[in-house]
């Protein structure tokens, strides 16, 4: 045998002999363990009470009217900001119509504290129509929620005044139409934490 193949098979040798040994470190006594983990997402649940703010009928320029709402948050997370748009169609009676009857519509959002009541924010149906939700949340809900926004399982009221505003101009084209309002809160939840 020559000396290359005969230093070949013995390292050979000393390779497998090495990891045998190696290999055998590694019996030692072992235990593993599982745990099991849930990731459940809480839920936000806004809700508006009463559905149907105004419902009037004969109404006439310089009338006014003031209704209470209350939103309240039936879900298990915070609501940080409530968002606010509104959409309306008119029914125009006599199909004479040159104005849009929301800039006539004037809006009101009150604070009501004990039994003083400060505008916080006015404007009309029709600008509100055109302001963006979150423009409105800031300038109209966001100062009448409380600090911490709308709490999980909380309910915080609101006092909004409508008014056919009496400009002292001819407002006959108005005769017999109606503006269906519609208010869509949104809800935003509050920031993630560390947990």
């Amino acid at each position: 045998m020559n000396i290359k193949r005969t230093l070949g098979i013995g390292i050979m040798s000393a390779i497998i002999g090495l990891s045998m040994l190696v290999g055998g470190t590694f019996a030692y006594f072992s235990d593993a363990e599982t745990t099991n983990n849930t990731f459940a997402a809480g839920t936000i649940d806004l809700a508006v009470e009463p559905t149907e703010l105004v419902n009037l009928d004969n109404l006439k320029p310089g009338d006014s009217m003031e209704r209470m709402f209350e939103l309240q948050n039936n879900g298990t997370l915070d609501v940080e900001k409530v968002l606010l748009e509104t959409s309306y169609t008119i029914n125009d009676a006599n199909n004479d119509n040159t104005d849009d009857f929301g800039k006539h519509i004037q809006v009101e959002f009150l604070q009501n504290v004990d039994q003083i009541k400060e505008v916080v924010f006015e404007t009309t149906l029709h600008e509100l129509k055109n302001m963006s939700p979150e423009a409105v949340a800031e300038q109209a809900l966001s100062p009448l929620l409380d600090e911490d926004g709308l709490e999980a399982g909380t309910v915080d009221d609101f006092l909004v005044k409508f008014e056919f505003v009496e400009n002292g101009e001819d407002q006959n084209q108005f005769q017999g139409d109606s503006l269906n309002l519609e208010w869509t809160f949104n809800a935003q939840q509050a920031k993630g934490e560390e947990k």
